[in-house]
């Protein structure tokens, strides 16, 4: 499953409504039948802490870390890398 995430976002992603709909309808159906999820952040310059993290947050505690393994950030600049590293960091230490 691939998510092209400027197409929900465009350059900005800040909408916690479109993380959770993708949460909800696209990144844990996937998980739950054993697809990997490629995040695509092409074109993504930034994200806010709050779409990140309403994006993976119920997935890390659902599935533990170890999901990680099964989903792949790609084509993160290093801002969005350093948010999502911020946030990951935050729920494994909830």
């Amino acid at each position: 499953m691939i998510i092209n995430m400027f197409e929900h976002t465009t350059s900005f992603a800040e909408n916690k409504d479109v993380a959770l709909k993708l949460r909800k309808e696209v990144i844990l159906p996937a998980l739950k039948v054993g697809e990997n999820v490629i995040i695509d952040f092409e074109g993504v310059e930034s994200a806010t802490q709050s779409f990140i993290h309403a994006l993976v947050r119920e997935v890390l505690r659902k599935h533990g870390i170890d999901v990680l393994d099964d989903i792949v950030f790609k084509n993160c600049n290093e801002k969005v890398k350093r948010i999502i590293t911020i946030v990951v960091d935050y729920i494994q230490d909830e």
